[in-house]
């Protein structure tokens, strides 16, 4: 009689928790930013688009080092910074990411010197240096200064009655080296200029004044320019432009406060001036001036970052919405509206007869709106809940909340005002909305709240039935034309039951809820994530075929990786599309070898979170707002939604997941390594995800 083998999980089996089957959750994130770089790089994208993308990676590295950088070295600092599961000290952690931001920062500035700005040119679209101007634009931009810049500078010449000032976070600044003696006889050294944040970083030259085009001139290169008028008798003997980098983590202990907006606008007032983290400073500044900068930054030499062009390139992208070129842009195209809802048609008579699924880009964000406009002025509507995160200051969700009050519905919102660099306008937007008699309420203590999700009550023939309006994106009309998002509408009591329970807990502080259909953090997502997982591992050890496919914007939840280490090890096949930061390794031998791990990137940001699990022929799709993240499984309000309409769960995942595994010209495949390749068609006809839902949804 044959001896049956043991089963799987009885095996020797290498430690799943070891330090080398992880990679580094900040080298990862920055790996991300290679990616987007490559866009710049691209032929084939728009040579505006390619401009835009590199602005991105600008702003990337921007937050990057406001918030992860700031972090590692407020704990490596005060020796709190205990390893992560890839087990890498945070000293040479530290190390490790400005030796790669130092690739990043190179790449960046050759690809704007050697790429960019040459086919930029050649289109007509110059960014000129002092040294290309000609005589008639150089007296209008001195024209310029002299009316526009020069009277709302304030040089300040360095001595000891003008100690260095406070320089705030981001703002461009030009180091004077001086040489002279001023009207009272003292002996000029140095000097600082900063340019006020009302000043234009890019000024456009009026195309008559030399018979051009579309000209454009860095503030930086204009100040460095005219400089020696703002310090008349004296000698310039340099000028040299610089940046510094602030920690914009906020600290507020919520426990301890009455009031979390207040203490937020008060924590916000010093944000700008927290401590340094990052120097960027022009390529040809000398050392004696970068070693002033950095001893007066209280920063190490380790964190100076030099600059082969402008310190605030980021800026370069603003002219994309400056130059009418439509030849050198994505082509427009028009989002579908959804099949189940024409023109005129009563949104909750649609939705009460069937769920209607969203894919934005590809189909209209005006079906969220239109179903908020026509319950903020329906009568039979009683009450309005909705979370919001990111709004954007121009949504007109918010008009339509305020009009839904002063028509007599009872609204509620949940307004994160935590949301990282969207505080503030969280706040105004809280006193508006509270102004017309809105309920609004901040989440839970200790917990952002971050999922997406509206209910709207409504009387119908002596009974209350209620909507929903579930996504996995923000509540935000400019995102959701450039954000891939999942978004549901239906009337199943089972949801919107949960959902009503959910709204009942965010602002009444209620126990612990038992939900049919959702799934929550952080009480059951978590759990749930983890169970679904096991149960596809024990379905493989059983012999029955096994399959997990998942799309997110991040994965480093290190007991989740485990859990997909130990289903890929029980013979489970593992295809996980994760756009930016992955700490999970695939394809190690005996480890994760039926793991795939692939990102896209594209024109569109891929920030829908799908999960789905084959479950032994009757599969479960869920689409939420949460990645596999320790902080979105255990320190947010996050909600995960089944789709539970047979045909639109097939369409998610053809749209979403089927349609993102065939990628082959925007996908990156991740190595065992930590490195990314990307993928070539070969033998295969090319497939461009994005590009076929455009064609497939819009006709475009």
């Amino acid at each position: 009689m044959t001896r049956k083998p043991p089963p799987t999980a009885a095996l020797a089996t290498p430690d799943l928790a070891a330090p080398e089957l992880y990679l580094s959750r900040e080298l990862a994130a920055l790996e991300f930013n290679f990616r987007v770089l490559a866009m710049a790089h691209d032929p084939a994208v728009p040579l505006l688009e390619r401009l835009r993308y590199l602005s991105i990676v600008a702003n990337n590295l921007d937050e990057f080092f406001e918030v992860r950088v700031a972090m590692l070295k407020h704990h490596h600092m005060y020796g709190s910074a205990a390893p992560g599961p890839d087990g890498i000290p945070s000293g040479e952690l530290l190390a490790r990411i400005r030796a790669r931001v130092l690739d990043l920062v190179g790449e960046q500035y050759a690809t704007w010197r050697g790429e960019l700005g040459p086919q930029l040119e050649a289109e007509g679209i110059r960014f000129l240096t002092r040294d290309r101007w000609s005589e008639r634009q150089r007296r209008w931009l001195q024209g310029y200064f002299e009316h526009e810049v020069l009277p709302v500078l304030s040089p300040l010449g360095l001595d000891p009655a003008h100690p260095f000032p406070r320089i705030l976070n981001k703002t461009l600044n030009i180091a004077v080296v001086l040489k002279g003696r001023d009207a009272f006889g003292h002996e000029g050294h140095m000097a600082l200029v900063r340019a006020p944040r009302s000043l234009p970083r890019i000024i456009r030259i009026p195309p008559e004044v030399d018979g051009g085009g579309d000209d454009f001139v860095f503030l930086a290169e204009l100040l460095q320019a005219f400089v020696d008028l703002m310090f008349p008798g004296f000698k310039v003997v340099g000028s040299y432009q610089f940046r510094v980098t602030r920690n914009s983590e906020l600290m507020v202990e919520e426990a301890e406060v009455e009031n979390l907006a207040r203490a937020l606008s008060e924590e916000l007032a010093g944000r700008g001036y927290a401590r340094p983290v990052r120097l960027e400073i022009a390529d040809d500044c000398p050392k004696a001036i970068t070693r002033m900068l950095v001893n007066n930054f209280e920063l190490e030499e380790a964190d100076v970052y030099r600059c082969d062009g402008p310190v605030n390139i980021i800026r370069a992208g603003l002219v994309y919405d400056w130059v009418d070129r439509p030849d050198l842009k994505f082509p427009r195209f028009t989002p579908r509206q959804p099949p189940a809802i024409g023109p005129g048609r009563c949104m909750f008579e649609a939705i009460g007869q069937r769920d209607v699924l969203l894919h934005h880009p590809y189909e209209s964000f005006g079906a969220v709106v239109e179903l908020l406009r026509q319950a903020s002025a329906d009568p039979d509507v009683l009450a309005i809940k909705q979370t919001l995160y990111r709004a954007g200051e121009d949504t007109p969700l918010v008009d339509l909340l305020v009009e839904a009050a002063r028509n007599g519905k009872d609204v509620t919102v949940v307004i994160e005002l935590r949301a990282r660099f969207d505080e503030e306008a969280n706040i105004r937007l809280a006193t508006r909305l509270q102004e017309v008699g809105v309920q609004v309420v901040y989440g839970v203590v200790g917990y952002k709240t971050h999922a997406k999700m509206m209910l709207i009550v409504r009387r119908e023939g002596g009974a209350l039935r209620r909507y929903a309006h579930l996504s996995t994106g923000n509540y935000h009309q400019a995102n959701s034309r450039v954000y891939t998002d999942i978004g549901l509408m239906t009337a199943q009591p089972e949801i919107t039951e949960d959902l009503h329970k959910v709204f009942q807990q965010l602002s009444g502080l209620g126990p612990v809820i038992h939900l049919r259909r959702l799934l929550q953090s952080p009480f059951t997502l978590y759990k749930s994530v983890m169970a679904k997982i096991e149960r596809e591992t024990a379905h493989a050890q059983a012999g029955k075929p096994a399959r997990i496919v998942a799309k997110l914007n991040a994965l480093n939840e290190a007991h989740v990786i485990q859990a997909l280490y130990r289903a890929s090890q029980a013979g489970v096949e593992i295809d996980l599309i994760v756009r930016g930061a992955c700490t999970l390794r695939p394809g190690l031998p005996g480890v994760s070898e039926r793991i795939r791990v692939r990102s896209i990137v594209g024109r569109f940001l891929e920030h829908s979170r799908v999960y789905w699990f084959y479950n032994d022929g009757d599969s479960e799709l869920y689409c939420g707002s949460a990645d596999w993240m320790e902080r979105n499984l255990m320190r947010r309000i996050e909600v995960a939604f089944p789709i539970l309409d047979p045909a639109l769960a097939a369409r998610v995942f053809e749209e979403t997941l089927a349609n993102g595994l065939a990628d082959n010209t925007q996908a990156w495949l991740l190595g065992g390594d930590g490195r990314y390749v990307r993928a070539t068609p070969g033998e295969q006809p090319p497939h461009n995800a994005q590009q076929t839902l455009l064609e497939r949804l819009c006709g475009a």
